[in-house]
């Protein structure tokens, strides 16, 4: 809390008269986008939500966690880094160099024992695998805030990888639910989200020449929703993409998801998308990551092969069951979980 002295006494001072200016808007803070000092060689991310985020403001101590808790548009992503043999404070540095000049203030920054180890691991909330990995022994956790705003950061590595995840909490609510989505809101459970099924290998490798293919339009409300979260950076889930029984190739037909991504990607060349496959709980995890990714290799493939998308500006990766977002308990859910997403990749 900050308490202010009054002034002793009310001070006249004479001044010139100005012509009469109307205020300015307030410039909104800049978010936080980390850059790296590695190159990305895979992300995941889960739908934003308003929600609210548990931020560690201490280690782990007297069997407790202390956190401040923070409300707002709570973003969860992950990335894995091409940097082996480097260590988890070469990684954190650079980005806590970022959020000094951003303004945020570092209100912890510790390394694995002095967090509090095993103990301040499973306290916090970390990302599953295969998209964050934390080594219990080799790991450090950075927490930041600025007025409203919160960043925390765990960074750690494998023996060819680095990982860093990001929880942020803006200030911002998300949008209104879109009639028609479904859902209490804009990446709630329920929403934008595709069924696909099967085991077999995608599509086969794009022609020299890329045809560009005519697609019907996405629907009413759909083509908006999808170009807001992709300029937000946030996960757009291919809603449309109809997969063959038992394989993971894409039914022949066409698809506005896929030119919504498109057209995306074609309005700047610097764009990149990773795209993410996920499956329900049935079989075996390695299986259905197998076959996740495979599925996020066909959509890939049909955006090069159909609308000419570079090669090099997207990646596929496959979740498997480990992100969902409703109960594997049951058909609808166990569809509902069944998804492709196009996440924007940092540039």
């Amino acid at each position: 809390m900050t308490f202010r002295l009054p002034l002793p006494a009310l001070v006249l001072v004479l001044v010139p008269v100005l012509p009469f200016a109307a205020p300015q808007p307030l410039r909104a803070a800049e978010p936080f986008q980390p850059l790296f000092s590695y190159p990305v060689a895979g992300a995941t991310a889960q739908p934003a939500a308003y929600d609210s985020y548990d931020l560690p403001v201490a280690p782990w101590q007297n069997d407790e966690l202390t956190v401040e808790t923070f409300e707002g548009q709570v973003d969860r992503r992950a990335w894995q880094l091409e940097s082996a043999g480097a260590s988890p404070l070469e990684l954190l540095a650079p980005l806590r160099d970022q959020l000094q000049a951003l303004g945020y203030e570092v209100v912890l920054d510790c390394e694995a024992r002095r967090c509090g180890g095993f103990d301040f691991r499973f306290a916090t909330e970390v990302l599953p695998e295969p998209g964050m990995h934390v080594d219990l022994n080799e790991f450090r956790f950075l927490s930041a805030r600025r007025g409203g705003e919160a960043v925390g950061l765990m960074v750690s590595r494998s023996a060819s990888a680095g990982f860093v995840q990001m929880i942020s909490v803006g200030r911002e609510a998300l949008p209104a639910p879109i009639p028609g989505i479904g859902g209490p809101g804009i990446g709630a459970p329920g929403n934008l989200e595709p069924a696909i099924s099967g085991t077999s290998p995608g599509r086969p490798d794009p022609v020299a020449v890329p045809l560009i293919k005519p697609v019907t339009p996405a629907a009413p409300g759909a083509e908006a929703d999808g170009q807001s979260r992709l300029d937000a950076g946030l996960p757009f889930a291919l809603d449309d993409l109809v997969f063959e029984t038992s394989s993971a190739a894409l039914s022949d037909r066409d698809y506005g998801s896929l030119a919504l991504v498109a057209a995306w990607l074609q309005a700047d060349p610097a764009r990149r998308l990773i795209l993410v496959g996920h499956t329900d709980l049935s079989g075996a995890l390695g299986a259905n990551i197998a076959l996740s990714k495979r599925r996020a290799e066909a959509v890939r493939q049909a955006l090069i092969t159909d609308f000419g998308i570079p090669a090099a500006r997207m990646t596929a990766e496959g979740a498997g069951p480990l992100a969902p977002r409703a109960s594997n308990a049951n058909d609808d859910g166990r569809q509902k979980n069944r998804r492709v997403e196009a996440i924007p990749a940092p540039t």
